[in-house]
């Protein structure tokens, strides 16, 4: 199977490369004093034919057929300008030029026909991008109004399909929850990605605890950017990179516009979501409010979730906007737990834990003003804050042991109080006759965790309280956190094709823990002369600063049609104190753990012809000093087997991502009003540690990096209907770096089998009505990709087996 799907992706872009073209029509946009406009929209009327300047002012519509036509230019603020142009075999490379004046008047009315409304989902961001700089780094960006999937609960296998190398956790049904890495960064909850929301920080600590709880409702986000490990210089220092979810904002033609989607589902799935948005004036607004509960596909895994968010938006000029946003998170879930190997084989769908819960309550607050200071110089400033918390409780004990209905459960409670500010300037300017581009950032984050453990009570009951909230059991810790950055980089252009890209980053981060910690030891009785156990409370207080500075420089050489990219950036990442005193019988956690840090480097050639094909083929490196990872280790004296976390070895990871995507009907010569688009998406990926302390690592595969993994899919459009077909394979892999294969008792290590799962998708839209069906997991095959050391686990986490969903969506 591999390897016939290699040949096909091969296949295809040589197919794609090998596209004829006919008339191309390029040039340059300026304003009147002869500075070029960036992001302007060139256009055809009345077609298809849509591209956008570069930060040169530069543009170029490719494969146009031989005709006559009307070129317009838009950009907000300034008059449109036209022209007729003739396309001709004699006259094939036509030249033109846009001078474009500060609008006086009231704008024509043109019609833009949008190349977006007839991409498949994907597609790349441009060298600069409102207030940030994207020249020669890896990354996508999803469309999810082009997406034919289950939005109603985030379902991550189709919304991420398109973008290669990633390994998605299928462990939370109902979509509360995110879990996805790359390169053999750990997927828990996304934490090793910078995770943002319209550009602000949306997860726990970003520091201390960068893990996110919250996950946007996928109906609600216009788009999804990911940038690779090079997003290091301009969001944080984290391996993977970003992940940033871009939300809807009101429509700019209409005072009010309201959407209900509303869907239902297998094991009692029933999703509502409302929302509201329009301008008034200088005034744009867009809030919605979504509810979603389920029966879940499990024993013991029903939920109930609510999500609310506002944004207004003021622009009294065309230099200045001011956006306010608050969104509101609260949901409840239980948690059927993990399995043992054997209990998954006998019926994935049991549950041996009917008492374990958990809860998230998340409000976060964000201002973000964008000023355009002259033609050449912008402002941008984004501050936030987080308040939140979120509590798991239940029975942590091994999973291969019956849950003693009459004991006390164990109750981790966590509460965020976190805010920051980040503020950039970008400056366009010119080096002799050559464009540059400037970025220049400073960013301060403050975070502030309170840890709790302890005992809860023996019901089956959600009662998220302490029984002895003043003496805990357990431990109890205040965890602040401290980052101050100064950033930059530079777009250089050398020639009209070829630029460099360098950057700097400078880090001053601080971490503590302050608080204590029940210690337990053996004492002699001076009674008896026999030990006993005697349990104290330890206290202790921690303070780490560092200071450090990192570089990064891309390469980026564009050729017709395609470019060729090159980057090199270092990568680090902070330990923190808020994990190392967890009482977890299934994890001991090494109290000298330190930083990680290393690089990522990116080669790679990226390509697209809006509605033939797209394709992006790429060679990468990853390199991790001191790695932080879990090995399994036996204790000879209680006679268990645990899982121990600490700074283990150097690693690396490496090796192949490749995405193509082709409008077959195009490419067979078909003159077809409809779509078929054909996409695959391959990773082939070698991880492995290097010497290493630990004799039995070294030279092991690095776990959590499936070898080779595929996703591939067939979309068809015909006017208004869609139906997407998804196929997913992920080749087996492990979930320790000691790359245990046999069954462990409690089931926390061990491989992840080879899988595979297909999904349906279907919609249609009729006037203001649209319908969409889902079938997930189409085969109803039984497979997981997660054990958990903690919660949701310990143990195997079942991956859902076949559902279905069905979402009638009315526009007014």
């Amino acid at each position: 199977m591999k390897v016939k799907f290699k040949y096909v992706t091969i296949l295809l872009v040589f197919l794609a490369i090998q596209a004829s073209a006919q008339g191309i029509i390029k040039g340059t946009v300026k304003s009147t004093d002869g500075v070029p406009v960036v992001e302007v929209e060139v256009f055809l009327q009345n077609t298809a034919y849509i591209t956008s300047t570069n930060k040169r002012g530069y543009f170029e519509l490719k494969d146009v057929p031989y005709g006559t036509y009307t070129l317009a230019a838009f950009s907000m603020g300034k008059a449109t300008s036209s022209k007729e142009v003739t396309l001709t075999s004699e006259n094939s490379v036509l030249n033109i030029d846009f001078e474009l004046t500060e609008l006086a008047a009231e704008l024509d009315n043109v019609t833009i026909k949008s190349q977006r409304e007839e991409t498949s989902g994907i597609r790349r961001l441009q060298a600069v991008e409102g207030a940030a700089i994207y020249e020669a780094k890896k990354n996508e960006v999803i469309e999810l109004r082009d997406i034919t999937a289950n939005l109603a609960v985030n379902n991550s296998r189709q919304v991420y399909a398109k973008v290669p190398g990633l390994n998605i956790w299928e462990s939370d049904g109902a979509g509360l929850q995110l879990g996805i890495g790359a390169r053999g960064l750990d997927p828990s909850r996304t934490a090793n990605f910078n995770v943002r929301q319209n550009g602000y920080d949306i997860s726990a600590d970003a520091l201390g605890y960068p893990e996110s709880y919250y996950t946007p409702a996928t109906e609600a986000v216009e788009r999804i950017e990911v940038v690779r490990g090079a997003a290091s210089l301009q969001y944080g220092t984290q391996f993977g990179g970003l992940l940033n979810f871009v939300m809807k904002e009101g429509a700019e033609e209409k005072k009010i516009e309201g959407i209900t989607r509303n869907t239902v589902g297998s094991y009692g799935f029933y999703s509502t979501f409302n929302s509201l948005g329009g301008t008034v004036g200088k005034w744009n607004y867009y809030t919605f409010f979504q509810y979603k509960r389920g029966d879940g596909w499990r024993d013991n895994s029903s939920f109930d979730s609510k999500m609310a968010y506002g944004a207004l938006k003021y622009e009294p000029s065309e230099r200045l906007s001011i956006k306010f946003e608050y969104t509101f998170m609260d949901y409840l879930a239980q948690q059927p737990g993990g399995l043992t190997d054997q209990f998954f084989a006998e019926n994935p769908r049991q549950s041996i834990r009917g008492r374990n819960w958990f809860q998230v309550n998340w409000n976060l607050f964000a201002n973000t003003i964008n000023y355009k200071i002259n033609n050449k110089l912008k402002l941008n400033v984004r501050s936030f804050a987080l308040l939140g918390g979120r509590d798991a409780l239940g029975n942590l004990g091994r999973i291969d042991r019956t849950d003693d209905v009459e004991k006390e459960r164990n109750l981790f409670s966590d509460e965020f109080h976190n805010f920051g500010n980040e503020t950039r300037l970008i400056y366009n300017y010119s080096i002799a006759d050559k464009q540059a581009v400037s970025l220049v950032g400073v960013r301060y984050y403050n975070g502030f965790t309170d840890r709790k453990q302890g005992l809860a009570d023996a019901t089956s009951e959600p009662h998220f309280t302490f029984l002895n909230p003043n003496n805990l059991e357990d431990s109890d810790f205040d965890l602040p956190s401290e980052n101050l950055s100064i950033f930059t980089e530079n777009i250089f252009d050398i020639t009209d094709k070829f630029s460099v890209t360098p950057g700097l980053r400078f880090e001053h981060i601080f971490t503590g823990a302050d608080g204590y910690y029940q210690k337990s030891t053996f004492v002699k009785d001076p009674v008896t002369g026999f030990k006993k156990d005697s349990t104290y409370q330890e206290y202790e207080s921690r303070e780490r600063s560092r200071d450090f500075m990192f570089f990064g420089l891309g390469l980026s050489y564009k050729l017709e049609n395609k470019e060729v990219y090159a980057n090199f950036s270092q990568n680090y990442k902070s330990i923190n104190f808020n994990d190392i005193r967890v009482v977890n019988p299934n994890l001991v956690v090494d109290p000298n753990i330190k930083d990680e840090f290393g690089y990522n480097f990116d080669l790679g050639i990226r390509g697209n012809k809006p509605g033939k094909f797209n394709y992006d083929i790429s060679l990468f490196y990853l390199r991790y000093n001191d790695r932080i990872s879990a090995i399994q280790k036996k204790d000879t004296v209680n006679f268990r087997v645990y899982r121990y976390r600490g700074n283990i070895s150097d690693a690396y990871s490496t090796g192949v991502e490749a995405f193509g995507e082709l409008e077959l009907f195009d490419a067979l010569g078909f003159d077809s009003q409809n779509n078929l688009n054909l996409f695959v998406n391959a990773s082939v990926i070698d991880a492995r540690y290097l010497a290493s302390e630990e004799e039995a690592i070294e030279g092991n595969r690095v776990e959590l990096v499936p070898p080779f993994s595929l996703r591939a899919g067939l979309s068809y459009i015909h006017n208004d209907f869609k139906v997407t077909y998804q196929y997913s394979y992920v080749q087996k892999h492990f979930t320790d770096a000691t790359n245990a294969d046999d069954m462990v008792p409690g089931a926390v290590s061990g491989p992840i089998p080879t899988y595979y799962v297909m999904d349906l998708s279907a919609s249609y839209r009729y006037r203001f009505a649209k319908l969409e069906a889902s079938i997930n997991n189409l085969t109803d095959n039984k497979y997981f990709t997660r054990r958990a050391s903690g919660y949701p686990g310990p143990g195997i986490i079942p991956a859902d087996g076949r559902t279905f969903y069905l979402t009638l969506e009315l526009k007014f």
